[in-house]
């Protein structure tokens, strides 16, 4: 499993980014404010995978911030949420917009993101109200005072079903 990539952007497009590890240039399906913030072309990146693996496709979901890769992956737990809905989820709303409107039950406030209609809207509050930290709280504890490798192995962790706290 791939959980973190770092190496040269070769290429960035709204929806896409192109890193070069180790000789490999790698796919990876991102969201816009990922492409916003990422470095300019032919600089080093650093983004946080999340791998999707399904009989006919393996995709890579790249994050900037854990916190985002942690919300992508709350998200894609909801039926009828997949990764891709999951990235246009990303896309359309601030990362902390899409939690407090989870957790104020602002169904309306979903249903105005492409994709997203009332019923899925609805499916989003109730499966991940509870799951969403608290406000005021990081979405992503103690991440920010670690060192890249701390990171990565966090992530892994994570990745393998450990729980953020045990990690």
């Amino acid at each position: 499993m791939i959980a973190h990539l770092r190496g040269k952007l070769l290429a960035k497009h709204p929806n896409q980014a192109v890193v070069e590890t180790a000789g490999v240039g790698y796919d990876v399906i991102i969201s816009v404010p990922t492409y916003s913030d990422l470095p300019a072309v032919g600089t080093e990146v650093a983004l946080h995978i999340h791998t999707h693996v399904r009989e006919d496709l393996l995709a890579l979901y790249g994050f900037l911030r854990p916190s985002e890769k942690l919300l992508f992956e709350k998200l894609i737990t909801v039926s009828g949420i997949g990764p891709k809905l999951a990235i246009t989820v990303l896309s359309g709303m601030p990362a902390q917009d899409v939690v407090g409107a989870i957790r104020g039950n602002d169904v309306a406030r979903l249903t105005r993101i492409p994709g997203i209609g009332k019923k899925t809207a609805e499916r989003m509050v109730l499966e991940l109200r509870d799951k969403m930290p608290e406000p005021g709280t990081p979405s992503a504890p103690a991440v920010s005072g670690m060192s890249a490798v701390e990171e990565d192995v966090l992530s892994a962790l994570v990745n393998l079903g450990y729980q953020r706290a045990a990690a």
